[in-house]
């Protein structure tokens, strides 16, 4: 997809070619803009890609919505990311993109997407990546027919090179972290798990392991510091239907304070949170729940609405539409607060991340 602009800002671009200059030799606006990077100041789609053949992309789109730029890191780079992309974790400047079926990362700046390195050592369909200790943790499903060789792989910053893994549990997915501790939820890769593994930074060892709902799908912190835990439950395919689960952890003393069931039928993901409100998908619908409250809604905040993955962001909720995962997909703007639809976005080939840069 090319750059998508509207027709004045070509025209103001135009207009402004010789009144930006600066006949003091100061920085021009062209100049400014180019030292910041094309891409700093917007949002980052990480969209998966056909999957076992072709390439994921990552899509830029400027805050404003006027500018669309799709597969940013060939454009930049005249080469493709790979298989499936996944996920992207920051550093500072940088942007680690993890490729699952690839097994790789790539490191790129992260406001202009050239490239930096590539760690394809060490990695073995990676998924997820956070940053704790000047360290990278990346959650590795392993081989998907062995239930024993999951892992977490740390990174050197440094060498952008794997250090050690560490063996976990089956099935690590999503992965955060604060000053001391990593967090990985076990939702089970292509079996079953209901874990969540406290790593500790100093020694990356496991320091504990915690059981949540069935199959812990997202994490996200409250403005006190604790870990909040979404868990959709196994689902009726299963053949045992079990009902998801909200979990609090205390990460004073990484103890579960308090776990909120939901109905048996009710499977919610994509938890995310701001200003204290959590929100998540469940039954095409959106729901939000506040940190102190003491029962989970009952009521829709956003009724008919169904996504492959969302987040919200500075009062706007973001969902994507993978639509027949074999077309482009979009990318669809709410206001949290007048909950209407505001902008819809197409995007590329099943839209799985969205990141704020």
């Amino acid at each position: 997809m090319k750059i998508k602009q509207i027709s004045i800002l070509a025209a103001l671009s135009a207009l402004f070619t010789v009144s930006c200059s600066n006949d003091d030799g100061g920085v021009t606006m062209e100049e400014e803009q180019d030292a910041k990077g094309a891409y700093e100041d917007g949002i980052l789609i990480t969209n998966e890609g056909p999957f076992n053949n072709g390439t994921g992309t990552v899509t830029y789109i400027s805050n404003d919505s006027l500018l669309v730029e799709d597969e940013i890191f060939n454009l930049e780079n005249n080469e493709d990311l790979g298989n499936i992309v996944q996920s992207i974790a920051f550093d500072d400047e940088l942007a680690y993109i993890v490729v699952n079926n690839s097994h790789k990362i790539h490191v790129v700046n992260r406001n202009t997407f050239k490239s930096e390195a590539v760690i394809d050592e060490g990695l073995l369909n990676p998924r997820y990546m956070t940053i704790a200790n000047g360290k990278g943790y990346v959650t590795n499903w392993g081989e998907t027919a062995d239930e024993t060789d999951d892992f977490v792989a740390i990174i050197d910053l440094t060498t952008n090179t794997v250090s050690k893994p560490i063996p976990t549990e089956l099935g690590p997915e999503a992965i955060t972290s604060n000053t001391d501790f990593v967090y990985v939820a076990h939702q089970g890769a292509f079996g079953q798990n209901n874990k969540v593994s406290v790593i500790d930074t100093s020694t990356d060892t496991v320091l504990s392991t915690l059981v949540v709902g069935d199959f812990p799908n997202s994490m996200q912190w409250d403005t006190a510091g604790n870990l909040w835990v979404l868990s959709s439950g196994a689902p009726e395919y299963t053949g045992t239907e079990t009902n998801g689960t909200l979990t609090k952890i205390s990460t004073f003393d990484n103890s579960i304070a308090q776990t909120f069931d939901f109905e048996t039928t009710q499977h919610p993901g994509d938890l995310s949170v701001e200003d204290d409100i959590f929100y998540f998908g469940m039954s095409n619908a959106v729901y939000s729940f506040s940190s102190d409250s003491d029962a989970l809604p009952t009521e829709a905040y956003i009724s008919d609405v169904s996504f492959y993955s969302m987040t919200v962001n500075d009062g706007k909720l973001y969902g994507t539409d993978a639509k027949d995962y074999a077309s482009k997909g979009d990318l669809y703007i709410y206001d949290l607060t007048s909950k209407e639809l505001t902008n819809t976005i197409p995007v590329g080939i099943i839209p799985g991340g969205i990141y704020f840069n």
